[in-house]
């Protein structure tokens, strides 16, 4: 049991949405599309749901081939950015409301309500209106009306996007739960990196409607095939230093080190050398730390944290730092990053070395 895209493209004019994508999602699997505004994980979705037809490839739905069946022929629910529920009705119709147009008997529509209620813990509000409830009541509900279908495939398109940040800390841990209880294929639209790597399972990067990579959420984070991949999956974007290795040596932004230590799996040749903001620190941690030094552009305040830009013609770096910093802008600085937290693309984007012991 599964949904299956074999070679999908969708144009519109001359404009490529998505562009020969091909993916397969097992059933009782939690798939994440992650990509930025705009990098098809809608368009992608909407084939999926049967909104939208490819302009080639096929979408195969447990062995059968769906693509040119409307919505109303897939075993599909979606769950939208903007939660929708009918304002007049009560939670419990709201969630009802699809098995209703489906015409189940009371019996089976008053135990199916109740289970998805009780999954959702929407238990003690049932005969309450949508203007009643919070927000985060408000998109329980709207996904308790697609869990209630019993779909094979469930859309969720960016689901928690317009809540705040305490409701949407709490649907995040729970919405795995709910996912292993269902069984049914779900797929997951997000920007945030963050959130893909809370919710686990699989990760499918987007970009410009392409599918960069594909696999387990945490080994596509560690080990990103592509540095395309590995700007998506951080956040801020990688930091990135043009460098050669020729000779034995490395040399970058005018320094000349010996290619020992993790450089010495590297060929000769061009590469991007890429590290996470979090890796750039203001202290020397090992010996062979290397120095980055420049002159701050500003420096961001989050809380606990401070983002650190520093000028370092002709590159630009970000630092996470803990704690307030207040460095002022044009102000000297020297960041270190430890050569182990080092990921290295080759000329084509193709990844040529990344962190061990799991880092990333």
């Amino acid at each position: 049991m599964s949904l299956v895209l074999e070679h999908v493209t969708r144009k519109v004019g001359p404009l490529v949405s998505i562009d020969d994508i091909s993916l397969d999602l097992a059933r009782g699997t939690l798939n994440v599309l992650l990509g930025t505004t705009l990098s098809g994980k809608t368009s992608l979705m909407r084939l999926m749901a049967g909104l939208d037809q490819p302009t080639a490839g096929r979408v195969i739905f447990n062995g059968v081939d769906v693509t040119r069946a409307p919505v109303r022929g897939r075993s599909v629910a979606m769950v939208y950015q903007q939660f929708i529920n009918y304002p007049g009705l009560s939670v419990y119709e709201n969630i009802a409301s699809p098995l209703r147009v489906a015409k189940l008997d009371k019996a089976e529509i008053d135990r199916r309500v109740k289970e998805a209620a009780e999954l959702l813990r929407l238990g003690g509000m049932l005969g309450r209106l949508p203007q009643e409830l919070s927000g985060g009541q408000q998109q329980r509900t709207a996904i308790a009306r697609a869990l209630v279908k019993r779909a094979d495939c469930v859309l969720m398109d960016e689901p928690l996007a317009n809540l705040d940040y305490k409701l949407r800390e709490e649907l995040r841990e729970e919405l795995p739960r709910i996912f292993a209880k269902s069984g049914a294929v779900f797929v997951y639209a997000t920007t945030e990196p963050s959130e893909a790597l809370l919710l686990g399972g699989n990760t499918a990067v987007l970009k410009e409607g392409r599918l960069v990579q594909f696999g387990p959420t945490a080994e596509v984070y560690r080990r990103p095939s592509h540095i395309a991949a590995a700007d998506v999956f951080s956040d801020p974007p990688m930091n990135h230093i043009r460098a050669e290795k020729s000779g034995g040596m490395m040399h970058f932004m005018g320094q000349v080190l010996s290619a020992d230590g993790v450089f010495s799996r590297l060929s000769d040749g061009a590469f991007t050398l890429a590290f996470r903001a979090h890796h750039l620190g203001f202290a020397k941690t090992s010996a062979s730390a290397i120095a980055l030094s420049g002159t701050v552009a500003v420096c961001e305040i989050t809380g606990s944290e401070s983002f650190v830009h520093i000028e370092a013609a002709p590159h630009r770096f970000i630092a996470l730092a803990r704690g307030v910093r207040h460095d002022a802008p044009g102000a000297r600085v020297d960041a270190w990053i430890d050569p182990d937290d080092l990921y290295a693309f080759d000329a084509a984007g193709r990844l040529a070395l990344a962190p061990q012991h799991g880092k990333g």
